[in-house]
């Protein structure tokens, strides 16, 4: 893989994550997450959003005018993201009711559009569909860490309701922490999102931090002084 390809994976995981760096998409990200099926169903659409969206923008970008590039791309990201609620309404429609509104949402993304502006538009098909595989699946990841968290913390199970994306097979998935776990209500209340985000971000925080200090420091020699004359 190039040197340009490796940043765009690293960048699109961990160095400037959606979630844990830019800070964006935190309304869908807070709301659905309480489970790991939530995440993994919205993380899924918005990935494909991403995806599909970059190519589109970085197909037509030198056809289309400054002046009017923006309600373009959103005419774009709004026509994916319709198709994308129809097909989950037909093949999923029980998870489609669950998340709601926040499927349409997804329009309304600033990653999505911000990713169209200050990347797609810019750069090849290959680099734009790989810097929306990768900027998507870090915020997917970020949404499936945290619903499972929520889930395991607030109701005692995982994997629960996984049939509504696997099928009537998938229902043996289900853990749980036992019929006697009284569950920790806070966790699946607005607020223990914000917490749940936030330890999250902190220990990215942490481990950044662990890896610059990890790293050798570069010493460099002061040009030897030459004797007067």
């Amino acid at each position: 893989m190039a040197a340009e390809q490796l940043k765009i994976v690293k960048n699109g995981l961990w160095g400037n994550n959606v979630a844990l760096v830019q800070l964006l998409g935190l309304c869908p990200l807070l709301a659905v997450s309480g489970t790991f099926i939530n995440g993994l169903g919205l993380g899924l659409a918005t990935l494909l959003t991403l995806v599909v969206s970059n190519i589109c923008v970085s197909v037509i970008r030198h056809w289309v005018r400054p002046e009017v590039r923006i309600p373009i791309f959103v005419l774009i990201i709004a026509s994916i993201v319709t198709t994308i609620e129809l097909a989950m309404n037909a093949w999923f429609h029980e998870l489609f009711l669950i998340l709601g509104i926040f499927i349409p949402l997804i329009v309304t993304n600033c990653s999505i559009i911000a990713r169209a502006e200050a990347f797609a538009s810019k750069n090849t098909v290959l680099d734009s569909a790989l810097d929306g595989f990768m900027m998507g699946t870090g915020f997917l990841l970020v949404l499936v860490t945290l619903g499972s968290v929520r889930e395991a913390i607030g109701a005692g199970t995982l994997f629960a309701n996984a049939h509504l994306m696997f099928g009537e097979d998938a229902s043996s998935m289900l853990l749980t922490l036992g019929d006697d776990y009284p569950g920790f209500l806070l966790a699946v209340l607005p607020p223990g999102a914000f917490i749940g985000l936030g330890l999250l971000i902190a220990i990215k925080n942490h481990i950044d931090k662990r890896m610059v200090s990890a790293q050798p420091a570069i010493v460099t020699e002061s040009p030897a002084e030459t004797p007067a004359g």
